[in-house]
C-alpha cells in the first residue's frame, strides 16, 4: 500500500496486522481522490478519517493538499500502524489521532469539511452515524451503496470490485 499522489506520492504505508481492518486499495483511493480533486474539495480542507485503519485515506488527503486530518480508530493494531505512518511521513503537526469508538466521538467533531468513513465489514448503523456527522461531504466506503438518509443527498455511488464508494452531501 502506498500514497498515490501529491506531496508524499509513492511513499509506502504500513497496514495493520490481523483481519479487523480492510485497507482501501490503491485503485479505489485513486478513483476517490480523482473525483474529489475535480470537485475542488480537498485543497486546504480539514478532513476526518473515521475508522481510519492505517490512515491511508486521511494521509492521501494531506498529501493532496488538505490542511489537517483528524483520525479516529479504536483497534490497537490499526492505531500502531496509523501512528507509524504519521511518524514516518513526519506529518504529526497536521494530524490529530483519537483512539476511541467513532460513534462515541463523532458528536464532538467540529470544523471538518470532508469525512472519510470506512467502517468494518457488515456495518449496519449508517443512518445513526450519518445523523451524528456534521460535515458538508461524506465519502462512504462500504460493501453496498449507502442510501442517503433524510438531510443528505447522494451525489454518486460507484462500485470498484467488492467496494462501493458513495459521496453524500448535506
Amino acid at each position: 500500500m502506498r500514497v498515490i499522489s501529491g506531496e508524499f506520492g509513492g511513499r509506502r504505508l504500513v497496514a495493520p496486522e490481523g483481519e479487523t481492518t480492510r485497507p482501501t486499495t490503491d485503485k479505489v483511493r485513486q478513483a476517490v481522490f480523482n473525483s474529489l480533486s475535480s470537485m475542488g474539495v480537498i485543497d486546504g480542507a480539514v478532513v476526518a478519517d473515521l475508522y481510519a485503519g492505517s490512515g491511508a485515506l486521511g494521509i492521501e488527503a494531506i498529501s493532496r493538499g488538505a490542511e489537517r486530518c483528524v483520525f479516529v480508530e479504536r483497534d490497537r493494531y490499526a492505531l500502531h500502524a496509523l501512528r507509524e505512518n504519521i511518524a514516518t511521513l513526519k506529518i504529526a503537526d497536521r494530524c490529530t489521532v483519537h483512539g476511541t469508538d467513532v460513534m462515541a466521538w463523532v458528536p464532538a467533531m467540529r470544523n471538518v469539511d470532508v469525512a472519510f468513513i470506512d467502517p468494518p465489514y457488515a456495518f449496519d448503523a449508517w443512518p445513526a452515524l450519518l445523523a451524528l456527522v456534521d460535515v458538508g461531504l461524506v465519502v462512504a466506503e462500504a460493501d453496498d451503496p449507502v442510501d442517503a438518509p433524510e438531510g443528505w443527498t447522494q451525489l454518486r455511488s460507484r462500485r470498484y470490485g467488492r467496494t462501493w464508494i458513495t459521496l453524500l452531501e448535506r
